[in-house]
């Protein structure tokens, strides 16, 4: 089973940075939803932006949500600054 959703960010391009119960962030793209039956209520980017994190998955207030599978099998992992500078030091080159 894949890992769920504990905490969501919806940002300003139509895309959502995903913490999942393994802690992993990944970033979901939302575009292709936007022309789509009951999520063309994307398309106001206020309505798109109170998306909430709630069992397991992410929710908005007119009951949308998507597939926790979904979300986590077509999102891309997101890398912090923080964590790729720590892969660059100690990778065993010197200076």
């Amino acid at each position: 089973m894949n890992p769920r959703v504990k905490a969501v960010v919806p940002r300003e391009d139509y895309r959502l940075q995903i913490t999942f119960t393994n802690d992993e962030v990944r970033v979901f793209n939302c575009t292709h939803l936007l022309g789509f039956g009951v999520f063309t209520e994307f398309q106001d980017i206020n309505y798109f932006k109170q998306a909430r994190a709630e069992a397991g998955t992410v929710v908005w207030p007119h009951e949308q949500d998507i597939c926790p599978d979904t979300l986590y099998e077509d999102s891309e992992a997101s890398v912090s600054v923080s964590r790729a500078e720590r892969g660059s030091v100690g990778d065993g080159a010197s200076a």
